[in-house]
């Protein structure tokens, strides 16, 4: 095995390597580093990223920036209702016996086997169609027939879908929302960088001559040194502060669970580790904890004019800016 691939990566190394990719993915996703810097978070916490915006904003340019950056198997999936289980997982088909013998099967792997998956316009799909990613994203394994079959390591699926759009939809379930660490929104780009988008293009242009930054083994390289980021007791219960307090907010039908906790520390952890700290510090969990809480939340209904989705993400703000932070 090449050593260069199996050493153990240092905080200031793996930060280099991680701002080459963003620096990368960043000729093609104009005017959006804060986006990116967090797609490459999400990446590094061994998590699920949801992209939720609407059309011709740059969220499937986005997932194939990322997928380019690193040299490891892309696969897209374009979810419509009429989408199988199967057609994701793959399915048993029989082999050819001659005589009278019993029939044989093999395991024909769908595209989920990939490194990065691309589920385009998840919220197309029927929801049985949609459990089938539930497994997936949560235990890196697929069941087909009684069988487990194991993913490929890394896999990371980024999901997209249009929140405007309901006619032929089908809303994700809090369960499956719970396994994306992370749901962002992309927004319009500003007047500067769409005149740049106009002018060159560059999802035609230049996504396809992307150079890949990391192999498969060097990025689960980087992942372990994420794991490895420490995280003081103090920050723990900070971090659990804010996960109690969205337990028992007022405008709160649902807080968010112990995966939600773990799922912020993991993605702090990250963010430390692009900085280049073997250590996590408060603004690590801060700028994290919206897009990390937001979606795992459920309000209060009441009828009122503002999107869930955008009063889940106030709410979760308000609560940290209202925690105290530790000394």
């Amino acid at each position: 095995m090449d050593s260069s691939k199996s050493r153990t990566w240092t905080a200031r190394e793996a930060a280099d390597a991680a701002t080459g990719m963003i620096d990368e993915i960043e000729r093609v996703v104009h005017g959006k580093s804060e986006i990116v810097r967090k797609s490459v978070v999400c990446l590094l916490a061994r998590g699920h990223l949801l992209l939720e915006d609407v059309p011709g904003v740059g969220k499937t340019t986005l997932a194939q920036a990322l997928a380019r950056s690193v040299d490891a198997d892309f696969r897209r999936i374009q979810f419509t209702s009429d989408l199988l289980p199967g057609d994701l997982t793959g399915i048993s088909v029989p082999e050819r016996v001659d005589g009278h013998g019993a029939p044989r099967f093999h395991f024909q792997p769908g595209p989920l086997f990939g490194n990065f998956v691309l589920a385009d316009e998840v919220n197309r799909a029927s929801p049985k169609t949609q459990s089938a990613l539930l497994e997936a994203m949560s235990e890196n394994t697929v069941s087909v027939d009684g069988v487990s079959h194991p993913l490929p390591d890394p896999f990371f699926v980024v999901a997209t879908q249009n929140p405007l759009e309901h006619y032929g939809t089908h809303p994700l379930p809090e369960s499956q929302l719970d396994r994306f660490l992370m749901r962002l929104s992309i927004d319009y780009p500003d007047r500067e960088h769409e005149i740049r988008v106009l002018a060159e293009d560059p999802s035609v242009h230049t996504l396809p001559r992307l150079e890949s930054h990391l192999g498969p083994e060097e990025l689960r390289g980087m992942q372990s040194a994420a794991q490895d980021v420490k995280v003081e007791e103090s920050l723990l219960a900070y971090l659990l502060n804010i996960v109690e307090a969205t337990r028992l907010h007022e405008g709160l039908a649902l807080g968010a669970s112990t995966r939600g906790a773990l799922c912020l520390r993991r993605a702090a952890q990250a963010s430390a580790l692009i900085d280049g700290r073997d250590y996590c510090i408060p603004e690590d969990l801060r700028d994290l904890a919206v897009d990390v809480l937001a979606h795992r939340v459920a309000v209060h209904a009441r009828g009122g004019l503002q999107p869930e989705a955008e009063e889940s993400r106030w709410i979760v703000r308000e609560i940290v800016d209202r925690v105290a932070v530790p000394l």
